[in-house]
């Protein structure tokens, strides 16, 4: 049976979303809710001029979301009207629901696994792991939980997974169990289901509400190995779930070092605390903040000496950290390195 931590201050993923949607009527990014005369500066668009300070950095932040993924073809969870076979998504990222049908959400996160292994790392990620080499004092925070960024050599003591990962099983019972990085697909046999692959005018049963559920018995689940009585889940972050406190607090006192150069804001409109709070801490440490996104709306309350290039972080990011990283192939090569 689940037990609540009792010893855990840390507010939860849940909190963090209720105190942002509480707080602000507007969508916007948080760190952008800035004053009338800021709303009228226009962030910087020169790659030139960003390469250049970028050359010059020493401590670089940067901040990730799912724009990051965007050009792997990686498919958002999310099916027709937002639901997965009828359900919503949120309400099988929660204890109570793997405690109620761990076999339901195990087929659910097996299917997400699959499809994030059968995703390669884009360019972005690539560039981001070239820099993370170059540059001593630099930290990447991501929200995904989809394995890209490590699987394209991201030293990972330069990365953090603030939301976990789908590919790291851990206790249910919370005996301290955490089998890393298990690549395994399907992660068991009973869930060879969600790990199938179809034609692209063909539906996977698994994703057709219409067809009923394999039957998968909690008995052949993943168990732990250690204490032997409670199933293994997926290693994310739950609503109503802390988020690791000890990450949290190396992230402060990484942040509390020094000035920082650069924040980086890539694919994301850091929305959603504690990562909505990152740029603000940036800021405050002296950043230049650098966004990087799609949507015109996320350069909003950028001052005029940060910069906002709009697009796919997976064309952008290997442009802008040429001066540092060298030249990057299509296949995110460097085929002419930074001498």
């Amino acid at each position: 049976m689940f037990r609540a931590p009792q010893s855990v201050k840390s507010p939860t993923f849940s909190h963090y979303l209720a105190v942002y949607n509480s707080s602000f009527f507007s969508r916007r990014p948080f760190w952008t809710r800035r004053t009338a005369h800021s709303e009228k500066m226009s962030p910087q668009t020169s790659v030139e001029e960003f390469r250049e300070l970028l050359n010059s950095s020493n401590r670089v932040l940067a901040l990730c979301g799912a724009g990051l993924s965007a050009a792997s073809g990686l498919p958002t969870f999310r099916g027709a009207g937002g639901l997965w076979r009828n359900h919503e998504p949120t309400s099988l990222a929660t204890p109570d629901a793997f405690e109620e049908d761990p076999s339901l959400v195990w087929l659910f996160y097996a299917w997400r696994r699959h499809m994030a292994l059968k995703a390669k790392p884009n360019r972005g990620h690539y560039a981001l792991a070239e820099l993370a080499k170059k540059k001593e004092n630099f930290l990447c925070l991501t929200q995904n939980v989809d394995g890209l960024s490590p699987r394209a050599g991201h030293p990972d003591e330069k990365l953090r997974l603030l939301h976990g990962s789908l590919f790291d099983n851990k206790c249910f019972d919370e005996c301290g169990y955490i089998d890393r990085n298990n690549l395994s697909d399907p992660v068991c046999p009973a869930l060879a289901p969600a790990a199938g692959d179809y034609p692209p005018d063909q539906t996977l049963p698994l994703l057709d509400p219409e067809i009923p559920l394999p039957p998968v018995k909690a008995e052949d689940l993943p168990h732990c190995p250690n204490c032997k009585t409670g199933l293994l889940r997926p290693g994310v972050v739950w609503f109503d779930e802390p988020l690791d406190q000890p990450m949290l607090e190396e992230v402060d006192h990484w942040i509390k070092q020094g000035h920082i150069d650069i924040m980086l804001v890539i694919g994301t409109a850091a929305v959603v605390y504690p990562a909505a709070g990152y740029t603000q801490k940036a800021r405050r440490r002296g950043a230049v903040v650098a966004v990087v996104n799609p949507d015109p709306e996320s350069a909003s309350g950028l001052s005029e000496k940060d910069f906002f290039f709009q697009g796919d972080a997976s064309e952008i990011l290997p442009r802008l950290f040429e001066g540092v990283i060298g030249e990057m192939d299509e296949h995110g090569k460097i085929i002419h390195p930074v001498e």
